[in-house]
């Protein structure tokens, strides 16, 4: 049997298109599948855009059920540039004035100069001690706080200025960071010893002992005795900056502090001193944060409102509608928010049930509003109240809300549940896709196998037939 090379070759006819033909008819199932599947992820991708709007007002909601919000209190200071303050919720109410006159420093003594950084200074063979105490001085006397007295050992094969500086770094808890300055001059190399506390009572006094004061090195500098002790009554380094408390005022009253963070001056307010000046502060309860929370809820709700109607439209002139149309589990949502909102709280005595009677009001659209002259009226008289109205145990709107979105969007919640069956249902609907698929594969190969076998047979007779006929012209031709 001849082969034949392309489908319809050989028997002359258009089994080709025959088969394609089949092959469309046998398709028109598959087609019906996929806008089956093509209407269940748009709704998938809707019913995710309404859980992303939900997520939002219950994010908004649940700021607004915390009685923290309520109970916040702003301090606000004129002139930031000169101090910034910080109130508990605890603080009253009041109006400050302040006046800073000085800024706390902490004290920075300057050793005399030596010719060399990296010389060992000392009589060669003595362990020095160094010791440091921090304290108040006052004229030529030097009050010290015990707790905080600490010293350090040379070692005479290490006793240079860069050594006693690294070891005095080194040593953490000493209270004292040193440095080297060149100051040019013929003995330029100068020890910088600097409290790591400032305010007067950390000024330092220093004791050397083992090393003779009166000792000279070979290289002409002062034993340690002589360069390092510092004290009131005695040998003294030069003082570069002296220890000094914050000072200022608050309605006149003096107040000083070791550091510039002045703590109590105020009740339950912490001010922080940046520069000399003076500044109006103003401790308030922090209603500008309610207000904000207020707005973000009504933002969200409208947000939410939007995508609930961008998905239940209908359009008018194409006579459909969109995807979640008449869908029963937005509209159970929808029903159930809006009924959560128009429900009154239990009084707390301030007069405040509803959210239209602190400015928050339903439009006709459907939408909130805020009256913010209505809200800051509220806020103002009635923080308590509001308070209540948003966070007031179970039963504030903030609590309710977030409660409510939670019930729709968790694990057993209605729209879970509804998200859930479309994702089962576009499951199902792959499966069938490709076994149905498979069928029709089959179906057109095998008949794809029986038209080329048609088409092998009809081409092996046509060359039969014609090889008969050229036998009978011959046979014709020589009788």
């Amino acid at each position: 049997m001849a082969a034949v090379s392309s489908l319809g070759v050989g028997s002359n006819l258009d089994l080709a298109s025959l088969l394609t033909n089949i092959k469309s008819a046998e398709q028109a199932p598959l087609v019906a599948l996929q806008q089956q599947q093509k209407s269940y992820t748009t709704k998938l991708t809707a019913y995710g855009q309404l859980s992303s709007a939900l997520s939002a007002l219950q994010t908004a909601a649940a700021a607004l059920s915390q009685p923290a919000l309520f109970q916040g209190v702003k301090a606000t200071s004129s002139a930031t540039d000169v101090l910034t303050a910080s109130a508990l919720s605890t603080a009253q109410s009041g109006t400050y004035t302040v006046n800073v006159t000085k800024l706390t420093q902490a004290q920075s003594l300057a050793a005399a100069g030596v010719a060399s950084s990296s010389t060992n200074i000392g009589d060669g063979s003595t362990v020095t001690k160094v010791q440091f105490e921090f304290g108040t001085t006052s004229g030529a006397s030097f009050t010290a706080d015990a707790a905080r007295t600490k010293s350090i050992d040379i070692d005479p094969a290490h006793s240079s200025l860069a050594d006693i500086a690294k070891k005095i770094n080194d040593s953490a808890d000493l209270g004292v960071a040193a440095s080297i300055v060149n100051d040019g001059s013929a003995t330029p190399y100068r020890l910088v010893l600097t409290s790591k506390q400032s305010g007067e009572a950390s000024s330092m006094r220093i004791t050397v002992s083992g090393d003779p004061a009166d000792l000279v090195n070979p290289n002409g500098d002062p034993a340690l005795s002589s360069l390092l002790t510092n004290d009131p009554a005695g040998l003294k380094l030069q003082q570069t900056a002296a220890a000094q408390n914050t000072e200022l005022t608050v309605n006149g009253i003096a107040i000083t502090s070791a550091t510039n963070s002045v703590a109590g001056a105020i009740q339950d307010v912490t001010m922080t001193v940046s520069k000399l000046g003076a500044s109006t502060l103003s401790v308030q309860s922090d209603t500008a944060s309610v207000q904000s929370a207020v707005g973000t809820f009504v933002t969200a709700y409208n947000n939410l409102q939007g995508v609930a109607k961008q998905l239940t439209a209908y359009d008018a002139s194409s006579k459909s509608g969109a995807v979640l149309m008449g869908d029963s589990t937005l509209r159970n949502i929808q029903v159930g928010i809006r009924s959560a909102l128009t429900n009154a709280q239990t009084d707390d005595g301030s007069g405040l049930t509803m959210l239209s009677q602190i400015g928050v009001s339903f439009q006709k659209d459907g939408t909130l509003a805020v009256d913010s002259t209505k809200l800051t009226a509220a806020l103002g008289s009635k923080m308590s109240g509001v308070a209540n109205l948003f966070s007031g145990g179970s039963g504030g709107f903030g609590t309710k809300m977030s409660s409510l979105i939670s019930g729709y969007t968790d694990t057993t919640g209605v729209l879970t549940a509804a998200t859930k069956g479309i994702n089962t249902t576009l499951d199902d609907l792959g499966k069938r896709y490709t076994a149905m698929s498979d069928r029709i594969d089959a179906t057109v190969a095998r008949y794809k196998a029986q038209f080329t076998q048609l088409d092998t047979l009809i081409s092996s007779m046509n060359q039969t037939s014609a090889y008969l006929t050229q036998q009978f012209k011959t046979t014709t031709t020589s009788n």
